[in-house]
């Protein structure tokens, strides 16, 4: 079996997902995992497919020749870089004013112990009373072996304090 990771992306509309699933199951694909989300009049995604290795060519072809509907490419996976079981899961959720920078100064930090980031979501929403904007994210993270999840429990909260805004990291 080859294992592949398609990232797709179109304008948003209704058979989507159906045409691209067809094309995949045509070539004899497997639709494994997937995480795809409408966002801002684009529909984009990552999906993990695993296809008998001598008709990966034809699901290649089959799924980037989708153009028009979606864009889409098609990377090999290297499972030999994913996290093992020594690794420690957190979440990580943040609350607070929106300003320019949140993600890159949390994403700076969780880079420099090694973490891997395994899903981010982040959203803005109304403040209820000031009027402003709130930032929210929630951050899903493998922690490796060889860092201490307590000191980047404490990065984070130094950061959280810099930034103004609420952090709850817990272990999974």
């Amino acid at each position: 079996m080859r294992n592949l990771v398609l990232s797709v992306i179109g304008d948003d509309r209704p058979g989507l997902v159906s045409a691209l699933s067809e094309a995949i199951a045509r070539s004899g694909g497997n639709w494994e995992r997937s995480q795809l989300a409408q966002l801002a009049g684009k529909f984009a995604g990552i999906v993990a497919v695993a296809v008998p290795a001598e008709r990966a060519e034809g699901l290649i072809t089959a799924v980037t020749g989708l153009d028009g509907l979606l864009e889409v490419q098609v990377h090999s996976v290297d499972s030999a870089a994913a996290p093992t079981a020594e690794w420690t899961a957190l979440t990580i959720d943040v609350l607070g004013n929106d300003r320019p920078g949140i993600v890159q100064e949390l994403s700076t930090a969780l880079s420099r112990s090694g973490v891997s980031i395994e899903k981010l979501t982040t959203g803005t929403r109304q403040a209820p009373m000031a009027g402003g904007m709130l930032f929210e994210a929630q951050l899903h993270v493998m922690v490796p072996p060889t860092a201490e999840a307590a000191t980047i429990r404490a990065d984070l909260e130094k950061i959280a304090e810099e930034l103004l805004v609420d952090l709850d990291v817990d272990e999974v």
